[in-house]
């Protein structure tokens, strides 16, 4: 059964209001009959000026606290949770409980729910944006430019939750450009764009696919309706492996004709969704997208990406080419470092990124030069996790789409849905 929802935040267009340059005149006011002389004497009222609403640019560049003074951002879509915890929905125990968490900066839901304004507003942009003949860099920098002011970037409180990736074809995942780069965005292209924005360490992890070309319309049709079902389905106590036997199912019942050839869309067996933490973009739980026997459950509170891929090739992606995707290990070990420059490296990597991932782009606006000695070395020594481009075989496509839910204790969020997915 469908589960009904509340409007989603991206319709809501809340804006802070300001003095403009126009006025509105006021009526002229008699001030008497004029008895006795014929004449009236007026009086005019003092001008009211008319209030000019502030509203996002293009590029996008106006901060949010601009656009909500009141520093509360919009909910995300609101599904209710289905069979045996449907009395969430009007338990008054519950609702006290989340009152008390929202009061309390570690489990406020405004951090996340900031992160995924910004991450609407940014990429309601970009999809108008990006087209063929773009470089690969001219539209992550496009993204992580309107991330940073729009988030309002400062330090490891706000800002990029990762490098956006904008992995083309059969690749799936796993690609930004690195600096250098000179891949151009062509029409027959199959563009995921996947878009990282954090709050206090609260990310909002999203992504959509585009093409420019309606061969692989289906595909992309197939990922969509795939999440759709993930997020349909994901609630408190649901069990990973059978949340992804109803992803699987919806995915595999689509096909694609290419050429006049049908191929099958099969879920890629070897990626998944996967939970969120604090600073910890794959937080320990994972959504596959085939069905499996995990019997580990979502429980109440836990964030998640429900994420999924599809694909016109074998549905397996195996690591291909140049590594762009790096971040330090939550669990690093600590070992002596013989290298200085690897002991600078990491200095810098816990001032600018902490746990958060990053990419050589991101070390280059730091100001770091020569770094690839000491990076591989801090990978070497499994300080920093490396995570190369993700790839199927070659004259494949692949498409992705995802959200971020909260498993709120009365009602699940779907904080990342908009009105364009």
């Amino acid at each position: 059964m469908a589960p009904t929802s509340v409007a989603p935040a991206g319709k809501q267009k809340p804006h802070l209001k300001h003095e403009g340059d126009e006025n509105d005149e006021g009526e002229d006011d008699v001030a008497g009959n004029g008895a006795g002389t014929g004449e009236g004497k007026k009086k005019k009222k003092k001008k009211k000026s008319k209030k000019k609403k502030a509203e996002q640019t293009d590029p996008p560049r106006v901060g949010l606290s601009k656009l909500f003074p009141s520093g509360v951002y919009p909910e995300g879509e609101l599904q209710p949770y289905k069979d045996d915890n449907t009395y969430r929905t009007t338990s008054e125990e519950l609702r006290y409980k989340e009152k008390i968490e929202m009061e309390d900066p570690e489990k406020t839901y405004n951090d996340i729910r900031r992160a995924a304004e910004v991450h609407r507003q940014v990429r309601q942009r970009a999809r108008q944006y990006i087209r063929p003949g773009l470089t690969m860099t001219e539209i992550a920098n496009y993204i992580e430019d309107g991330t940073r002011a729009l988030v309002e970037e400062n330090g490891l409180e706000s800002g990029i939750g990762f490098p956006t990736g904008l992995s083309l074809n059969h690749c799936a995942a796993h690609y930004t450009p690195n600096a250098g780069d000179t891949n151009v965005l062509q029409q027959g292209d199959v563009l995921k764009v996947d878009i990282g924005v954090h709050v206090n360490g609260r990310i909002c992890d999203s992504a959509f696919t585009l093409n420019f070309d309606p061969t692989y319309d289906k595909l992309i049709e197939a990922v969509k309706a795939a999440t759709d079902t993930g997020v349909r389905e994901a609630g408190i106590d649901v069990r990973l492996g059978e949340l992804a036997g109803y992803i699987q199912e919806t995915m595999e019942s689509y096909e694609v004709e290419v050429g006049g050839k049908i191929l099958p869309v099969k879920s890629i067996e070897n990626l998944s969704g996967h939970s969120i933490n604090k600073y910890q973009i794959h937080g320990g739980k994972s959504v596959m997208l085939v069905k499996n026997n995990d019997q580990t459950k979502m429980e109440e509170g836990d964030y998640f990406a429900i994420e999924t891929f599809g694909s016109t090739g074998r549905g397996r992606i195996v690591e291909s080419g140049e590594c762009s995707h790096y971040a330090q290990r939550v669990d690093a070990p600590h070992v002596p470092l013989r290298l200085t420059s690897a002991k600078a490296l990491l200095r810098s990597i816990n001032k600018n990124f902490g746990t958060l991932p990053f990419c050589r782009r991101y070390l280059d606006r730091a100001g770091e030069s020569k770094y690839l000695l000491a990076l591989n070395h801090l990978v070497a020594q499994g300080i920093v996790q490396d995570y190369p481009p993700l790839c199927d075989q070659r004259g494949s496509m692949t498409a992705q789409f995802e959200h971020t839910i909260l498993l709120r204790p009365t009602v699940k969020e779907v904080m990342s849905r908009g009105d364009d997915y």
